[in-house]
């Protein structure tokens, strides 16, 4: 498991393509690696792809920005959404903000759990299977669950803004940089274009192009840029600004 062999270096050698083997460094340097130095941390998951660790990490760190906002602003949040919507709330009463506060970090971290796995079938579909590339879906999966931690570590920095505006949706997104637009369709999918997913994306982009070298970094960038996107014009049609 890659919790109790995160500690475990594994010496030089070559994989079964004959490529050299990058030392696998511990957990704690592969998530620094993801926000500093991503090619080091993608050329070591390609031949040696764990991803257990970095998972229960992303999970627990989205757990935890849920956790430490109280139950009130996630209440406040969905009273005014219906006042929007032309309806009425009723007040919660103090078991429901109980359950509120302990389901929400439950909840959160397991959508967190089942988008790893989901985002890294989509992108080991789309390279391996649809493009032909190398890899499988244990590589890509080990890209997706380092890359979401910085999502996860920029959201909890992001978690005393939240309490403080009373959303608790709050994001850096590309709708932040494009206040003379008008509310509407275009500004949505610009809201669900999450500036810390596109520096996500990126990191993946840098493992596709470890995993099979034949593959340009630029050309999986704009693949999985492309995917946000599809992603986000999907949201902005189900979800009302």
């Amino acid at each position: 498991m890659d919790a109790r062999n995160d500690a475990h270096v594994r010496p030089r050698g070559e994989d079964a393509a004959g490529r050299a083997v990058a030392t696998l460094a511990p957990l704690p340097r592969r998530l620094i690696d993801a926000l500093v130095s991503p090619g080091r941390l993608t050329e070591q998951l390609a031949t040696d792809p764990r991803w257990l660790g970095a998972l229960l990490v992303s999970a627990a760190l989205v757990a935890l920005q849920m956790g430490l906002i109280p139950a009130e602003v996630f209440a406040e949040s969905q009273r005014q959404a219906a006042l929007d919507a032309g309806r009425e709330l009723p007040e919660l009463s103090a078991a429901v903000s109980r359950a509120i506060r302990i389901a929400t970090p439950v909840v959160t971290a397991l959508s967190t759990i089942v988008l790893c796995f989901l985002f890294a079938g989509v992108y080991a579909l789309v390279f391996s299977f649809i493009l032909g590339d190398d890899g499988g879906y244990r590589q890509y999966l080990a890209m997706v669950t380092h890359a979401w931690f910085i999502p996860a570590l920029v959201g909890l920095f992001l978690t005393p803004l939240r309490i403080s505006t009373g959303d608790p949706q709050l994001s850096l997104n590309l709708a932040s940089f494009m206040l003379f637009l008008p509310d509407g369709y275009l500004l949505q999918v610009l809201r669900f274009m999450d500036l810390t997913q596109i520096w996500s994306s990126l990191v993946v982009a840098q493992g596709a192009h470890a995993i099979d070298r034949s593959r340009s970094f630029a050309s999986a960038a704009v693949i999985l840029l492309a995917i946000l996107l599809a992603v986000a014009l999907v949201l902005a049609r189900l979800v009302p600004g």
